[in-house]
């Protein structure tokens, strides 16, 4: 851990290289993966009401279709959501930043503050924010081991992000990470 937080930086250019399934597989079960059997995750969530939702856009990953996917924990699986290359239309919604185009993947942490407002009224809105911190966190240091560079983005059109993602209307995105071979 020590050696992955030493070699922890935010990358914005990538090699033009594919990701391996393997290596977007680690990266999501860092993200939000269970970790035993009582359905724990990577992450500490206050009350165990794990408000995260993971996203993933392929762009070039081998073996999966160009698309948007929800990332599954309990079976860690994806589900297929929606077809098509939208790397050019994520970069677009983050103020024309081009890691999320360049990138062949972007994680894309989004929340639902129900799940944690609704026993801790707005003191939950911000331990949602500390979850999806340490989930972010987590992939930072998982891409480190893997060789991948990533970067978190905030700065982005929060309603063209929900739209590119299909996401449900209580879900809200917080985090763009885009991923790819370091340079």
């Amino acid at each position: 851990v020590e050696e992955a937080l030493l070699k922890r930086r935010s990358v914005r250019e990538y090699k033009d290289e594919p990701l391996e399934l393997n290596e977007i597989a680690q990266l999501l079960w860092a993200a939000q993966g269970i970790t035993y059997t009582k359905l724990r995750r990577t992450t500490p969530s206050a009350g165990a009401l794990y408000p995260l939702e993971i996203y993933l856009v392929s762009g070039d990953i081998k073996t999966i279709d160009p698309g948007v996917y929800s990332y599954q924990p309990v079976d860690h699986t994806l589900t297929f959501i929606r077809k098509g290359d939208k790397r050019k239309q994520l970069s677009a919604s983050a103020l024309l930043q081009e890691a999320p185009k360049m990138a062949p993947a972007t994680i894309v942490i989004a929340v639902d503050y129900h799940r944690t407002t609704r026993k801790y009224l707005k003191k939950g809105n911000k331990f949602v924010h500390m979850e999806a911190g340490h989930s972010a966190q987590n992939v930072y240091l998982q891409a480190v081991s893997l060789k991948l560079g990533v970067v978190c983005m905030g700065a982005f059109i929060r309603s063209i992000v929900k739209e590119i993602l299909q996401l449900p209307k209580k879900q809200e995105p917080l985090y763009l990470i885009p991923v790819g071979v370091s340079e």
